[in-house]
């Protein structure tokens, strides 16, 4: 019997949702009619997101399952939130998906660090990869550097064809590991007959990284073996799926939904119109360049600090004053590492943090920050950036004073925060000093992009 990789059983599991989830309500609008999927959106927060969620749910879906005879090619980008990068986390593997009339006629996964010595060592990395990561070219692997899903969608298929990859793609997916523990979050945990221990949705992910790397040498397991553990997991996961009854997959689509407005699956589509849908929807990981009033989009990227980001935890702290000529902001970022001690898992935390502010906003002090800033623009906004260092078991908080521009809107202020990908429920405390010196607070934990006057 063939032996599969974790990679790939991984990939597997989060493309199969990505298909169960379409293939679900394709049946059900079609069997039972658009009236039956009405019930899937209790638990979201406004009648208009509901309506939205549903029309492109099935638009999607019919995307996928009536192709007209073509075969549609997707590009899936398996990104490993427990080393975080700006498009969600660092890209271990891709995958290549062909889908005609909702049937699968090919899926491959390829395992990126083999792929990448196909590239010519010819593109200058971004800052500060060079140095932290001590790669001598941009390639695949790294090429989610951007804040924004469509550009890195681009950027990796350009990569793909650098490294002479034949497909031509019709869209490109994102999903963060976290779309496993979605899959378990419905199942349950679940024992597996030979292996220690029991694979639930908190612990899964770490206790897999641990069987396949170390654990397996303690059980005797051949070398060559120690990666099974994800076929026998795979399947069972797989087999307890197609036994849910039907409330149970309202459960997981309306977890799938969380994990599309989580950015924990992000979509690119190239045809316009299926883009717009789910442009609209909030589903395409999208940097806001058009929003005009004040703007906060905190962007980590975790380089060579392996898979540390399973511990550490981060808050933000974010004060307008909006009474004096100037108006002026402070964002404190808090990085808590937990890890007790280093080990093949974690070491010290470092990232490079962007934090994208109103085109016009002047850096006037930083702190906390292990280099000198660095500045720039990115879609009508600007940005400014420095390397954190996060020693083991420690606490870390770096502070931003900044100028806003005058033009900020002082009689109807707002506010929007976008979330980054990979990351989860992140606190949140807001402090608006208004033009009159009262002051507003308010205090959220933030799963999703968040707009304050929509608080």
């Amino acid at each position: 019997m063939k032996k599969y990789s974790t990679k790939f059983w991984i990939s597997f599991i989060a493309v199969s949702l990505v298909l169960l989830t379409a293939w679900f309500v394709f049946w059900e609008v079609r069997t039972h009619g658009i009236n039956s999927l009405k019930a899937l959106f209790g638990i979201l927060p406004a009648k208009e997101e509901k309506k939205t969620d549903l029309d492109t749910v099935v638009t999607i879906a019919d995307s996928l399952l009536h192709t007209d005879g073509k075969t549609n090619t997707y590009l899936i980008l398996f990104q490993n939130n427990l080393e975080l990068r700006p498009g969600g986390g660092f890209i271990g593997s891709f995958g290549i998906l062909k889908i005609r009339d909702g049937s699968v006629e090919h899926f491959s996964v390829h395992d990126t660090g083999n792929f990448d010595g196909r590239i010519p060592d010819t593109v200058q990395p971004p800052y500060p990869m060079q140095e932290t990561l001590r790669v001598a070219s941009w390639k695949l692997r790294d090429s989610n550097f951007a804040p924004d899903f469509p550009e890195n969608a681009l950027k990796a298929e350009e990569f793909y064809h650098m490294g002479n990859g034949e497909e031509q793609f019709d869209g490109v997916i994102g999903i963060t590991t976290d779309v496993l523990s979605s899959f378990l979050k419905v199942t349950g945990p679940i024992t597996l007959p030979g292996y220690p221990g029991t694979y639930g949705e908190e612990n899964a992910i770490l206790d897999l990284e641990y069987q396949v790397e170390q654990g397996y040498v303690d059980q005797e397991i051949e070398f060559g073996e120690r990666k099974s553990v994800m076929g026998i997991l795979g399947g069972e996961i797989l087999g307890r799926l197609r036994e849910l009854p039907l409330s149970q997959k309202y459960q997981l689509f309306n977890i799938m939904l969380e994990d599309l407005h989580q950015k924990d699956i992000q979509l690119y589509f190239k045809d316009e119109a299926l883009q717009d849908q789910i442009t609209a929807a909030g589903w395409t990981g999208m940097f806001d360049g058009t929003w005009k009033d004040d703007f906060l989009f905190p962007v980590d990227a975790n380089l060579n600090s392996f898979k540390s980001d399973y511990y550490v935890k981060r808050s933000y702290d974010y004060t307008v004053d909006l009474s004096q000529d100037t108006p002026t902001a402070v964002l404190r970022v808090t990085y808590k590492h937990t890890a007790p001690k280093a080990d093949w898992f974690t070491k010290d935390y470092q990232t490079f943090l962007r934090v994208y502010v109103p085109k016009g906003s002047f850096l006037t002090k930083a702190t906390e920050t292990a280099k000198d800033s660095v500045f720039g623009e990115y879609q009508g906004k600007k940005y400014f950036g420095a390397l954190i260092h996060v020693p083991l078991g420690t606490e870390k908080t770096v502070t931003f004073e900044y100028t806003l521009p005058k033009e900020i809107e002082r009689d109807w202020y707002d506010l929007k925060i976008q979330k980054q990908a990979g990351l989860k429920e992140i606190p949140v405390k807001i402090t608006i000093i208004k033009k009159d010196g009262s002051k507003e607070e308010k205090s959220f934990i933030m799963n999703r992009d968040t707009v304050m006057s929509e608080l």
